[in-house]
């Protein structure tokens, strides 16, 4: 490395010339894994709806956040002249800090190990117009590997094309959902007024049917009644000439 090579200072390794400020609270026995479980969720929120959340989120380590974070506006507004409601939490991280170790005495004289972690939080505040993609000339290393404004980061960019490939597809099975509900409503139609039309036509026909079947039955019905009178009537006038032929010869 070269001799001539000088470390930058902290303001200018997480700001650049970019308006804004910082805050850094050293050494808070807590460990950053717990942290960073609450750095996490105010990260890009606006200042007011960061301490907000911090004010009433339940973990241990809300209330040092809500500290940095306060600290760095404060910061900002006696330093750069920047108004609170301008203000977001662009940057926020943990680092781990110095480890005590202490040990707990076991059985037959053995001791288990104890370790007390600490961390270093530092969080950074800017203006609401510095949001965006960040020039790599103000790119600094204390950033997220993962954080979408780095320009070239592969990951994030694959990331983010998977994301608009599934929602184009999903936008794809929404589209062709309603296309088929809509076609099987047209057909659904169409074919509902066919068979109108169709009754239609067929009901006078059927009314100049109905006409002539009911006198095709009545001409059955009275053929089967003359066929069976015809029998009794025979014999009814058999029994009345076998009367008269009695009574003529008595």
């Amino acid at each position: 490395m070269s001799k001539n090579w000088q470390r930058p200072n902290r303001r200018d390794a997480l700001l650049g010339d970019r308006e804004g400020s910082y805050a850094i609270a050293r050494h808070i026995r807590m460990s950053p894994q717990k942290v960073r479980r609450v750095v996490d969720v105010v990260r890009g929120m606006g200042v007011r709806d960061a301490l907000n959340t911090l004010r009433f989120a339940p973990q241990a380590a809300s209330e040092p956040v809500y500290k940095v974070i306060a600290s760095a506006v404060a910061n900002a507004e006696s330093t750069e002249n920047l108004r609170v409601d301008d203000l977001y939490v662009s940057q926020i991280f943990v680092d781990e800090g110095v480890t005590m170790r202490r040990i707990r005495p076991r059985a037959k004289g053995s001791a288990s190990r104890i370790l007390k972690r600490a961390s270093h939080i530092t969080a950074v505040v800017e203006p609401e117009a510095n949001r965006g993609p960040i020039p790599p000339s103000k790119q600094v290393v204390t950033m997220r590997w993962d954080d979408p404004r780095l320009a070239g980061n592969e990951a994030a960019a694959k990331k983010t094309a998977k994301a608009e490939q599934a929602q184009a597809e999903k936008t794809a099975k929404a589209t062709a959902k309603a296309e088929v509900a809509e076609a099987t409503e047209v057909v659904e139609k169409t074919a509902k007024t066919t068979k109108e039309k169709a009754t239609e036509t067929e009901a006078p026909k059927e009314a100049a049917k109905k006409p002539a079947a009911k006198k095709a039955a009545t001409k059955k019905v009275e053929e089967a009644t003359e066929a069976v009178d015809k029998p009794v009537k025979k014999a009814a006038k058999k029994a009345t000439d076998a009367v008269s032929e009695e009574k003529k010869e008595a």
